[in-house]
């Protein structure tokens, strides 16, 4: 399957959870206007909402993200940077959720500035995909092998998070981890 093949939303204001939820789902569900109305259930009595940028440019919160999941019959594992990407069972996984540092950028011009980022890493027809909404188009990772050392580079930076996105059973019974349970 060449890139052209695989859905990927491109970066628009501070919408990288829409795109990364979109991207990894590998279709659009999401829009602007659903993960508001998410925040709106997340926080009802707020004027001002905690869950979302308050100049209504998006920048939503990892709420956003589970809750949209949980719309979708799906989960968020929260991965716990202790343990090795060896431990992943992956056939279980249906894609990831990262939220590393990204650099400000103004035009052309890169400020010395980081904010936080949310991209998707999934699996399309056996090959693993960088589907960061940042990039042209999607980066073709690899196999599984070359998809858990480009994890364990991601979560090397100090504030890089992971969220495992999987179904709910198999959150329940914890079988995204190998049975070997580091």
């Amino acid at each position: 399957m060449s890139e052209g093949e695989v859905f990927h939303e491109k970066q628009r204001l501070e919408l990288c959870a829409i795109h990364a939820l979109n991207n990894v789902l590998q279709e659009r569900v999401f829009t602007k206007e659903t993960a508001d109305d998410i925040c709106k259930r997340l926080a009802p009595q707020c004027v001002v909402n905690p869950h979302r940028s308050v100049l209504g440019t998006g920048n939503y919160d990892v709420n956003v993200i589970m809750a949209a999941l949980q719309s979708r019959e799906l989960a968020a594992v929260w991965w716990d940077k202790r343990r090795t990407v060896q431990s992943l069972c992956m056939s279980k996984v249906q894609g990831f959720i990262l939220n590393v540092p990204s650099r400000v950028s103004l035009g052309i011009m890169s400020l010395p500035l980081r904010r936080r980022h949310w991209l998707a890493v999934r699996q399309v027809n056996g090959q693993y995909y960088n589907l960061d909404s940042k990039l042209k188009s999607p980066v073709c990772i690899g196999g599984e092998a070359e998809l858990r050392t480009f994890l364990s580079e991601q979560l090397s930076q100090d504030v890089a998070e992971m969220l495992l996105v999987v179904q709910r059973e198999v959150e329940e019974d914890g079988s995204w981890l190998n049975s070997d349970r580091e």
